[in-house]
């Protein structure tokens, strides 16, 4: 494993992040078997939300950290402030509200890098940022950023910040993957894929800010389980919805083909792909198995020439 720094944060944080979206009161003992392998394998970041199975992936998670008493060798990362089918919820009444959930789902006093998972650019930056900074203060938090937030906004927060004496967003946690995303697989989602989004990426690559990005496999697309010829077997997968075209077909064999040659998967070149840009990236994975997260660890060793990663993206140069 390798780890990287997040401003705020005392310690290391893995640069494969585990999710916990596969976490259930009714299979509570093969998860922690699952997330034992995961902590021996040197991952300590596991990504969670307050919406994530309405509540049962933090309290799986925090039963585990505590049962193994592992507190202070682990760093949650957990989101917040989800808009609900009622009403939009990125507001200081929200915020707080979430966060006392989530941290007595956790059975923990603090968690250690909070994201808001959505944002409403109809809100000032300025009453998020205060309040955050309020709980940040009161020990409840020790880093904070935005989750599905443009550029524009997390700039827009930091400036306000950093106006008033603030700390600002440590991190930002938008789609990123070797995979273009043609259609957002939720509402309000934010990529950073595509030439239309070029400008961001330079952004990242220019201020080295943390980047946590999220579907960085593109929700399966490069498995192994999808191929041309079968296809029809998939049309309703998320993934062939959000990056079912010709662009990633190409891209996808393009890193089969990269991987034949070097000896590993599309997948472990694809999240190589994504680990070998200019940026701190730190990919959120799910791994349902022990040797699913293995083999993503593998992604952590292979380099990737601008070459390769151009060939990756355009096809071979002349």
């Amino acid at each position: 494993m390798k780890y990287g720094a997040i401003a705020g944060l005392d310690k290391p944080v893995s640069r494969l992040v585990q999710g916990t979206v596969m976490l259930s009161p009714a299979t509570q003992e093969q998860n922690w078997a699952l997330f034992d392998a995961i902590f021996e394998a040197g991952c300590n970041t596991f990504d969670t939300a307050h919406v994530y199975g309405n509540g049962a992936c933090e309290r799986v998670l925090g039963g585990w950290i505590r049962s193994r008493n592992i507190r202070e060798k682990v760093v949650i990362l957990d989101k917040g402030a989800h808009h609900s089918e009622d009403r939009r919820r990125v507001t200081p009444f929200d915020i707080t509200a979430d966060i006392h959930d989530s941290l007595a789902r956790l059975q923990t006093s603090y968690i250690d890098l909070y994201l808001l998972h959505r944002d409403d650019p109809n809100v000032p930056v300025g009453p998020i940022v205060e309040i955050l900074n309020e709980h940040r203060a009161a020990g409840r938090i020790r880093a904070f950023g935005g989750s599905n937030w443009t550029v524009a906004r997390v700039r827009e927060a930091n400036a306000y910040a950093e106006a008033h004496g603030l700390i600002p967003f440590a991190v930002s946690s938008p789609h990123f993957s070797l995979a273009r995303q043609i259609d957002a697989p939720w509402d309000d989602c934010i990529t950073i894929t595509g030439d239309e989004n070029a400008a961001d990426r330079a952004w990242f690559a220019e201020t080295k800010f943390p980047l946590f990005c999220w579907s960085a496999l593109a929700g399966g697309w490069f498995s192994g389980r999808l191929t041309r010829a079968n296809q029809a077997e998939h049309v309703d997968e998320l993934y062939m919805r959000c990056y079912g075209c010709e662009e990633n077909w190409q891209r996808l064999e393009r890193a089969e083909a990269m991987g034949k040659r070097r000896g590993y998967s599309a997948a472990q070149i694809a999240l190589a792909y994504v680990l070998n840009q200019p940026y701190e990236v730190f990919p959120l994975v799910a791994a349902y198995t022990p040797g699913e997260f293995q083999a993503s660890t593998a992604a952590l060793d292979i380099q990737l020439s601008p070459q390769e990663q151009y060939e990756l993206e355009q096809g071979a140069t002349s």
